[in-house]
Formats: C-alpha cells, structure tokens, sequence
C-alpha cells in the first residue's frame, strides 16, 4: 500500500508516538514539526480546543502546502469551571513541566472530596489539506482526577488520570490500551470516517 505523507503539527513526542501508532497502520507517513524547524511558531490564541487546532493546521499547511493535521487538547476538570483547559500545557506557568502542572491541579482540588472531581480529556483535531475545507472533530475520555500519581506511561495528566471502568490511572496503561480508548483515538476514528465519507483524494 502506498504512503500517504501527512504533517502532524506537534513538537510533542509523546503525541507524536500515539498519532504514529494510530495512523502508521492505515499507511499513513508522519512527519512532525521537528523536521521543519524553519516554521514560524502558530500563536495558539483561540478560545477553544477546535479553534486552536484549526488555526495550526491551516496555517502550517498554507506554508508548506501539505496536508496538516493539528490537534489541541488537554484536560477539563468540572470543579475547576473547566479548567486548565486550553491552558492545559502551561497551567503552572513557565517553563512547561508536566510535574509542575500536575502538582498545581492536585493543590487547586485539595478541597474537593471525590465525588466531585470528574474530569475529561478532551482533543480537537483539524485535518487542513490545500484546496479543500478543513476538517474539524473531537473526542473526549471520561475519569476522574485522583488525589495522588501513579502509573509511568503516557506524558502530561496521565498520571492523575482515574479512569472508574478499568480501576487504573491512565498512566497505568500500556500504550496499546490507551490508545483504544483515549481522547484522541476518539476523535481520530471520527476524523477516518469523514475522510471516507468525503472521499479525499489525498487519503484513499
């Protein structure tokens, strides 16, 4: 089966590693960000998950006239309002650390008794191809978020990530496992049916 070269809009190897083992296997070829290293950096300004992913990826694909795919997500905890949010990577500010964040959720929810700490992961994904309408879907995974980490698999909220039906933190999954049931593999299998619905030249 022939190729399909496909740009995934992320510098992020632990996305990038999951997108791979989700798309490989449909003959896609993945390149990253990392292999452009002349690219502007987008301004992830939107106020939603799909307006970020958007913008990424039509941005990245007008540049280099190749199809994009874009994703922006992160985690919306209900006793927060919804926070972090968009602001998922950064919530603890400058420089970026996956513990650092962690540590300010968990202090942000000392208060909150179990009961009401549900949360979800939520991935928007934008697929930009030159000449054609951009495709947008999301995808979201259930839990609840923990009072302590556990589990050294997956990267960001993995680890505070508690997920009822299975009795396992995300972290605790194995790669395969996660990506049956993840957020973005959420929303990637609604992304492979519009692609086929729509019939995309550049995918079939």
């Amino acid at each position: 089966m022939k190729s399909k070269r496909l740009i995934v809009a992320t510098s992020n190897r632990g996305k990038l590693k999951e997108f791979a083992a989700m798309l490989e296997p449909l003959g896609f070829e993945l390149a990253s960000l990392v292999d452009y290293p002349e690219l502007a950096e987008v301004v992830e300004d939107g106020a939603s998950f799909a307006a970020n992913a958007q913008k990424k990826a039509e941005e990245i694909s007008k540049q280099l006239q190749l199809p994009v795919l874009a994703d922006d997500s992160g985690l919306v905890v209900d006793a927060l309002a919804g926070a972090p949010g968009i602001y998922s990577a950064r919530y603890a500010g400058d420089p970026r650390s996956d513990s650092r964040n962690i540590e300010k959720l968990l202090n942000d929810l000392k208060l909150v008794p179990p009961a009401k700490r549900a949360a979800r992961f939520v991935a928007a994904l934008a697929l930009a191809i030159p000449g054609q309408e951009t495709l947008i879907v999301e995808g979201t995974c259930e839990g609840v978020i923990a009072t302590a980490p556990a589990g050294s698999e997956g990267f960001g909220y993995d680890p505070v990530f508690y997920l009822p039906e299975r009795k396992q933190m995300m972290a605790e999954l194995t790669a395969d496992e996660k990506n049956k049931i993840s957020h973005r593999a959420n929303a990637l299998q609604k992304l492979t049916s519009l692609l086929v619905e729509n019939s995309f030249a550049d995918f079939r």
